[in-house]
């Protein structure tokens, strides 16, 4: 299980997502328009990644890199990689 972040080439835009496949495989189906968001913005570069063991710990890592202090360390995470 993953949780990645993406960055839209396009407009600067990031996307924080969680997924049982890899981030590489996940990065390809976002770039070729799997939901609405991705598709109006993409493409994308993925830009960082976490592995977890279980779904549970990917779910509540992905909810925290949406919460206040999330936003602030994918900021950095966005600026530094």
């Amino acid at each position: 299980f993953s949780v990645y972040l993406l960055k839209s080439i396009k407009n600067g835009k990031s996307y924080i997502g969680y997924t049982e496949k890899s981030p590489k495989e996940r990065l390809e189906e976002h770039n070729n328009g799997s939901n609405n968001w991705t598709s109006e913005n993409g493409p994308f570069i993925l830009k960082y990644y976490e592995t977890f063991i279980c779904k549970e710990d990917a779910l509540r890592r992905e909810k925290f890199y949406k919460s206040g202090q999330g936003k602030k360390l994918k900021s950095i995470i966005l600026k530094y990689f």
